[in-house]
């Protein structure tokens, strides 16, 4: 098995089943309950969040037969057969079926009624021109041609223009869904005629949940801080998260452990971190300094090294400071983690920890263009030190 087969096997298929993106799915399914589909739509937000993934299964569910059973058709509107009450707790009241015709195909990438367009590659106006023509044409099976253009960001000036003038008056068998992450770039009359959702970083603990039940469907045995450090390194795009989880099934060992995951992908030991976090508390710079060297000598990037210190002072400072999140804290950092951080935190005053995060954060968005990347943490362990 490969990362690319792993993310693929537990790709989406319903909206139900999109982590971390409740505020749009729940409108979405709404809106196709009620017979009210935009004709265009922007999705935005990083890398991973499942943009395309919603795109496909919006596809689905305008084109499906029976809607998962739920739903029925009358006078051309769509009716709902249950009450509001008894609609999904996320308020997801309608879905896809996925075993009708049009769902099967669309799931399998064989519907020629979905459109895919990666504006990467496909960026000039010649592309959005014979899309233009395309579009006239009625769906081949389906009730509705669905267009998705990824990463639209990347069109030029002229396949803009192109595209708007389909936007402006498209035909009533056609949606498009225009997905981005970098929504800035997106001409303001263009997103001005689609309805725009802002997909949003999924949160560790449910990439973490996530990781955890893939492992489990897959008999994978792995430890729970390997499994929160793989959500630590995903950064809020569930997809990374399983991409990283499909490299690390790849060695060849019976259990994955954090150290595994630490020596595959770079991440400094705990002792590097709790020895630099024991500097701050000791005054000792010359620690500080020989723990800093160690790990870039070691080949840990410096902006790396320093996401990890962060973390551990963050989390310092809501044990010292909101300690109703103390049972969530311990679930994401795991029990030494934890069990070290809850000790370290009672040797500084709150106003302490909040200058240590400010002056690391500082550090921390500092772009280093010179020979010495950890000068900027260096800098920053002087400045902690000298203050206490």
């Amino acid at each position: 098995m490969n990362e690319v087969v792993l993310y693929r096997k537990y790709r989406p298929q319903r909206f139900s089943e999109v982590l971390g993106q409740d505020h749009v799915v729940r409108i979405l399914s709404n809106a196709i309950r009620l017979n009210r589909v935009a004709h265009a739509y922007l999705f935005s937000g990083p890398r991973g969040t499942g943009k395309t993934t919603v795109a496909r299964i919006l596809a689905k569910a305008v084109n499906c037969a029976n809607l998962a059973g739920n739903f029925e058709k009358n006078s051309g509107q769509i009716g709902i057969r249950r009450s509001e009450a008894e609609a999904d707790s996320r308020g997801i009241v309608c879905e896809p079926c996925n075993t009708c015709d049009a769902c099967l195909d669309i799931s399998s990438g064989q519907s020629l009624d979905l459109v895919e367009i990666d504006a990467a590659s496909s960026r000039g106006i010649d592309e959005i021109r014979a899309l233009r023509d395309a579009i006239r044409l009625s769906p081949l099976k389906n009730k509705y041609k669905v267009y998705v253009v990824d990463e639209c960001h990347m069109l030029t000036r002229e396949a803009f223009n192109a595209l708007l003038k389909t936007l402006e008056e498209p035909p009533s068998h056609a949606i498009f869904v225009l997905a981005t992450t970098e929504f800035e770039k997106v001409p303001e009359t263009i997103a001005s005629r689609c309805q725009h959702f802002e997909f949003r970083k999924v949160s560790e603990n449910i990439i973490r949940e996530s990781l955890r039940e893939i492992a489990q469907k897959e008999n994978i045995n792995i430890d729970d801080e390997a499994v929160g450090l793989l959500a630590f390194f995903a950064d809020g795009s569930l997809r990374d998260g399983h991409n990283l989880l499909g490299q690390i099934i790849s060695l060849p060992n019976d259990k994955i452990d954090a150290q595994q995951v630490r020596l595959l992908f770079g991440a400094p030991s705990r002792e590097l971190v709790e020895g630099l976090i024991q500097s701050f508390i000791d005054k000792d710079s010359q620690s500080a300094f020989s723990i800093i060297k160690k790990a870039v000598d070691s080949g840990i990037d410096a902006r790396l090294f320093l996401k990890f210190i962060l973390r551990d002072i963050r989390s310092m400072l809501l044990l010292a400071l909101a300690p109703n999140m103390e049972k969530e804290l311990k679930g994401l950092l795991g029990e030494n983690e934890f069990r070290f951080l809850q000790a370290a935190k009672d040797r500084f005053k709150p106003e302490e920890l909040e200058f240590i995060l400010r002056t690391l954060l500082d550090a921390y968005t500092v772009r280093p263009h010179f020979y010495l990347p950890q000068i900027p943490l260096e800098l920053a362990v002087i400045k902690i030190i000298n203050r206490r």
